[in-house]
C-alpha cells in the first residue's frame, strides 16, 4: 500500500517512486509548444534560449542553405512571426545569414525532447 494510502500524505513530486522531475528546458518546451506549433514566443530571454534549439532542430533539420522563403514558409509551420522567429535564431547565432541564404550554425541535437 502507498504512503499517500496510508497516511493520507502525498510526498513531493522529487520523492515518488518512478517519477522525476523536469528540467528547466522540459518544463519550458511543454509551456511553449502545443504539438508541432509554437503558442507563443517566451518574453524572457533565457526562456527563448531554450526553446530556440529546439526550433532550429524541428524547422532546420538538415546542415544545408536555406532560401528566407523556405526559411519563412518552415517557421510559419510553427508559428505566425516568422519575422521575430528568424531574427531571434541569427540574433541568437544559431543560423547565419547571408544575401537572403539561411545556414545552421550548429549540429543537430540528438534529444528526446527537441
Amino acid at each position: 500500500m502507498s504512503e499517500e494510502a496510508t497516511t493520507g500524505f502525498r510526498p513531493p513530486p522529487d520523492q515518488r517512486a518512478g517519477e522525476r522531475r523536469l528540467t528547466d528546458r522540459e518544463k519550458v518546451i511543454r509551456a511553449f509548444l502545443r504539438g508541432d506549433r509554437l503558442v507563443s514566443i517566451p518574453a524572457k530571454p533565457s526562456k527563448r534560449d531554450m526553446l530556440l534549439p529546439v526550433i532550429l532542430d524541428r524547422c532546420f533539420p538538415e546542415d544545408r542553405d536555406y532560401e528566407e522563403k523556405e526559411v519563412n514558409m518552415r517557421l510559419a509551420l510553427l508559428h505566425p512571426d516568422v519575422a521575430a522567429l528568424r531574427r531571434y535564431l541569427v540574433d541568437g547565432r544559431l543560423m547565419v545569414r547571408d544575401a537572403g541564404i539561411y545556414r545552421r550554425t550548429r549540429p543537430i541535437e540528438d534529444s528526446p525532447t527537441g
